[in-house]
């Protein structure tokens, strides 16, 4: 047997409309028992109090239990419902939906194609988020989510989407009345150290750094240390990490392939370009029609550079007062992906702290083989 992958890219009015998934659903192209993964954006501010994520998780839930048959609450521990809010600039609101069935194994040369394995940590502590408790649990998760994708190496494996949890100030009293201390007391500084923890589990997993060596007081401070294949991205909705290893596999026949590479700074699309030419075969200059036919979608991640400045010169993000800097530099990263691209509806997610270089981050296209 061998696993069968179909990637569907849904565009959407808002973050509760799933009507083109239930056409999707009604018409038999897209089978509720066969869908392994969710990734959303949607159009909240992605920051702390983003409940348009919440929003989206919920009705995806209340749609496939009945066709399910199970309990709205089991979708969660079924499907990995991973939403990112955030969609400034020229991003589209939209849902990638990925569904796997196990069908005979083709009689053709097998070559590797588009898997998709999936895991799910424990919850966690408020005094473990941030810290090696959450490390190294998601180390475990994805290492799981391989065997689950039926990812033999380390090097097939092209993205790692994780959605995290963050602390709110009923965590935070909680982890205090049991005399525990949380890493920060600010909720949406929780969000950088739990995408940050979530990465370095990544980089752990995929032997990108020293497992042994790793401590606590790395974590948001040695930048030198990041996975150049992980995706993190927190929010107010869960208390686990939801974890989703994409990669090529013998054992699936999907018409998809996928291929990764690094943004060193926001405006830096030159791995792209190369990741298009030499991967997919396919110049976007000379041929944006044979691009956009094959294209399904990009996920990559965007930050603000640490050290306040882009290739020299100065910016501004860090100390916009009136938007958050994670809203800045999706906007930015947005555009330059989708000028080269020709798409708006993107996956594109703030804050990548030790995913990538410092003020640049990791991404992943999707195309059809």
């Amino acid at each position: 047997m061998s696993q069968r992958v179909d990637v569907f890219k849904i565009p959407c009015s808002g973050p509760g409309d799933l009507s083109g998934v239930q056409t999707l659903l009604d018409n038999g192209a897209l089978r509720a028992e066969d869908i392994v993964a969710v990734m959303g954006k949607t159009e909240g501010n992605g920051c702390v109090n983003d409940f348009t994520r919440d929003y989206a998780t919920q009705t995806w839930c209340a749609l496939l239990a009945p066709r399910l048959g199970i309990d709205p609450v089991a979708v969660h521990g079924r499907v990995a419902l991973v939403m990112s809010g955030g969609t400034e600039g020229v991003l589209s609101p939209h849902f990638t939906v990925f569904a796997r069935r196990q069908e005979p194994a083709p009689h053709t040369a097998r070559s590797k194609r588009l898997a998709v394995g999936v895991a799910f940590t424990r919850d966690f502590a408020p005094e473990e988020i941030g810290r090696l408790a959450q490390v190294h649990a998601t180390a475990d998760a994805v290492a799981e989510a391989m065997r689950d994708a039926g990812i033999g190496s380390i090097d097939d494996v092209h993205f790692v989407q994780i959605k995290c949890p963050l602390l709110t100030a009923g965590k935070m009293r909680d982890a205090q009345l049991r005399g525990c201390d949380t890493v920060t007391r600010d909720t949406y500084e929780s969000m950088g150290a739990s995408r940050a923890a979530s990465a370095l589990g990544v980089a752990c997993a995929l032997n990108e750094i020293d497992a042994a060596a790793l401590r606590d007081e790395h974590i948001q401070h040695d930048w030198s240390r990041y996975s150049a294949r992980a995706s993190t991205s927190a929010g107010i909705e869960l208390d686990n990490n939801v974890v989703i290893v994409l990669g090529m596999s013998e054992a699936a026949h999907s018409e998809y392939v996928i291929a990764h590479g690094l943004m060193r700074d926001a405006v830096d699309v030159s791995d792209l370009r190369r990741c298009l030419r030499e991967d997919f075969a396919i110049d976007p200059d000379r041929h944006p029609q044979a691009l956009r036919e094959r294209m399904v979608n990009v996920f990559a991640k965007a930050e603000a550079s640490p050290d306040g400045r882009i290739r020299g010169a100065r910016h501004t993000m860090l100390d916009d007062s009136d938007i958050n800097a994670t809203r800045h530099a999706r906007a930015a990263v947005g555009a330059a992906l989708a000028s080269v691209l020709g798409d708006t509806a993107l996956y594109v997610s703030g804050g990548a702290e030790h995913q990538g270089p410092a003020g640049g981050g990791p991404f992943a296209l999707i195309l059809r083989a």
